[in-house]
């Protein structure tokens, strides 16, 4: 049986790639070929930042509103196909299909805030700055944009990046990962039958050499990176020094603090699903649970909790989770696992030798979970990127504080707690771009800056904001539940607040 290759998208047209480097695509529940992807050849590279170049200069003029209705029809148009994209997705990423409808869907909700955009695009006036004199700002549109986006959120993360970018009257090439090609070129069908114009929106394939090309390529504005820490670090480097506006998001290692008022079964819960989710392959997964003081006798509770996760295909009603992307991606957490072992970490749920009678050549892990471990050790050192949790205790609220200040890392963190004032100083004091009270993935809403630290972010954020503190300042984003002091009422009350 002839398997499909997945064609590049240039100029308005689905065309095959003259290279003949290619990679086959999998699905990692049971090895079946679904298509081969190409590593386009440079001058197919240059095509697709022509293309984009030459529709900038007629798309830029297309008034705000029209472009914004655009998106309303691509909006309307994904929702139509929301399971057709999420079947596609779970095929080829290995996600649950219920997984896959939510990634598809936080796409969805940024391409509604792509439909705000005659609002979000005014400008600022000040009349008489000095005598006679007015000042007035505008936000206009850099050029060509470039997305390179990582195989974990296929449809979620270009979606990300690309109806933004468009909306504000840029052209984009999206170089999405070689492991998932088929969910954004479905993407990239629909927008195509929305209507939107040749060359607005341009897709090519390949690795580092084509992300290469694109970063460096002399008419690319501004580079977008999702994905590893080493690789975002590469993109930022390189890109920078080409004269690019960059942001690059990297890796991360996510501390839950469990305080010992903290409601148990909500935070057994909140563990299972924010470490194991996805096969623990997001970038805000919870890897690490930080047990404070007599919080430290849940953790036996903890492992049965993950030991009754299923595990199964995206075409198994109610696994929890999938197998992993690829043979070496469960090669690398196995490795990891050992690694755990060897070092001195109590392992309590052993997942490395897991085996699915139903799906025998699936790359599965099963629930893993570590107790006693250090800050010295590889397993807390390294982001696992699988279904791995890790468990430290310390004594207070001080000493996990310093902990989790410490790491490199700055993505995401949560706390469980009833106590406003413990909420109130982790909040304050905790060096983390996305805080979760009572919330163990503290992922924002698109209207919501999306805000990693330290080296979970390499870039220049306040060219998104307007005021020009933005440059001096990082932005960290609360996301926190407040229960009544009855919890028997399990009332919870919603805010959500910047500073």
């Amino acid at each position: 049986m002839s398997v499909k290759s997945v064609p590049l998208f240039i100029d308005g047209k689905f065309s095959h790639s003259l290279s003949e480097e290619t990679r086959e695509v999998a699905d990692p529940s049971n090895q079946e070929i679904l298509a081969r992807v190409p590593f386009a050849k440079k001058e197919e590279v240059n095509q697709a930042v022509q293309s984009a170049s030459s529709a900038f200069l007629t798309w830029k003029e297309v008034p705000v509103p029209e472009r914004a209705r655009l998106f309303f029809e691509y909006q309307k148009n994904l929702k139509k196909e929301q399971d057709e994209i999420a079947k596609i997705l779970s095929q080829e990423n290995g996600k649950t299909f219920e997984d896959a409808k939510g990634d598809v869907w936080r796409g969805i909700e940024v391409v509604e805030q792509a439909c705000h955009a005659p609002a979000l695009m005014m400008g600022e006036t000040v009349e008489n700055v000095s005598r006679s004199i007015d000042t007035c700002s505008y936000l206009q549109p850099l050029g060509v944009c470039v997305g390179i986006t990582p195989f974990n959120f296929p449809a979620m993360i270009p979606l990300w990046m690309f109806p933004m970018a468009i909306v504000c009257g840029n052209t984009f090439v999206l170089k999405p990962s070689e492991q998932d090609p088929l969910t954004p070129h479905k993407l990239a069908e629909i927008f195509d039958k929305t209507g939107f114009p040749k060359g607005v929106l341009n897709i090519i394939h390949g690795g580092r050499e084509q992300v290469d090309y694109l970063i460096k390529h002399p008419d690319v504005k501004a580079v977008s990176f999702v994905g590893s820490a080493p690789v975002a670090q590469h993109v930022y480097r390189t890109g920078t020094q080409h004269l690019k506006r960059v942001q690059a998001f990297a890796g991360a290692k996510n501390h839950l603090i469990v305080m010992p008022d903290a409601d148990k079964e909500q935070v057994l819960q909140s563990l299972a699903g924010a470490s194991c989710g996805a096969a623990g392959q997001r970038c805000m997964a919870i890897s690490v649970a930080v047990f404070v003081g007599e919080a430290q006798n849940w953790i036996i509770s903890l492992k049965e909790a993950l030991k009754r996760l299923k595990l199964g295909s995206w075409k198994d009603k109610g696994a929890h989770y999938g197998p992993l992307i690829s043979r070496a991606a469960k090669k690398r957490v196995l490795s990891l696992i050992e690694k755990g072992k060897q070092e001195g970490a109590e392992i309590l749920l052993d997942g490395s030798d897991y085996r699915s009678e139903k799906w025998p050549k699936g790359n599965f892990v099963g629930p893993t979970l570590f107790d006693k471990v250090s800050s010295e050790m590889s397993i807390y050192k390294e982001e696992i990127f699988g279904p791995v949790l890790l468990c430290v205790r310390v004594q207070d609220l001080t000493e996990a504080l310093e902990l989790i200040n410490k790491n490199p890392y700055g993505n995401g963190t949560s706390i469980f707690t009833r106590s406003g004032s413990a909420a109130r100083r982790f909040r304050h004091e905790v060096e983390v771009g996305q805080v979760g009270i009572n919330i163990p993935i503290p992922v924002p809403l698109p209207f919501f800056s999306f805000t990693g630290w330290k080296h979970s972010f390499f870039g220049d954020q306040h060219a998104y904001g307007k005021q020009a503190i933005r440059f001096f300042t990082e932005t960290k984003t609360v996301i926190s539940r407040w229960f009544q002091e009855d919890p028997k009422s399990r009332k919870p009350n919603m805010t959500i607040s910047m500073k």
